[in-house]
């Protein structure tokens, strides 16, 4: 089992300017670590595609909160948690799905999990419709 080298949380209001402090945390404290600034870059997008669907698919027409955590082990990985209390998502399959969008009328490009997936080892979706959503983003953040 790996071990855990460090590990910060953050807890703010589902409003669209907090999706810039997700990327800075996000950056910050993957810079800390030393990870390659290719993978930082990589994460903020991931990051910012998950904290998007949650205040703008999550709690639409209402607000919530969005929880942010990071963990980084001493193997290099690191594992991203992305979690809101919204509407949840009623088919996770089809959501994933490219182009897939439940707000067409917004001129959604419905691509957010591909990115994620792209930019992440390994991404994995929990979800029940009513109860919210976590997003779980794993990446090794040193070159190997």
């Amino acid at each position: 089992m790996k071990t855990l080298k460090n590990h910060i949380k953050l807890v703010f209001p589902s409003h669209s300017e907090n999706e810039g402090l997700a990327r800075l945390a996000v950056s910050g404290f993957l810079a800390a670590e030393g990870a390659d600034v290719s993978v930082i870059a990589e994460l903020k997008t991931a990051v910012s595609e998950g904290v998007t669907n949650a205040i703008v698919h999550g709690y639409r027409n209402t607000h919530g909160l969005v929880t942010l955590e990071i963990k980084l082990f001493d193997s290099g990985r690191a594992k991203i948690l992305i979690k809101d209390k919204g509407a949840g998502i009623e088919d996770i399959t089809k959501a994933m799905e490219p182009l897939f969008t439940t707000a067409p009328e917004e001129e959604r490009a419905g691509l957010g999990f591909a990115i994620m997936q792209s930019f992440c080892d390994k991404l994995r979706v929990r979800s029940a419709p009513g109860k919210g959503t976590t997003l779980t983003l794993e990446k090794y953040i040193y070159k190997r």
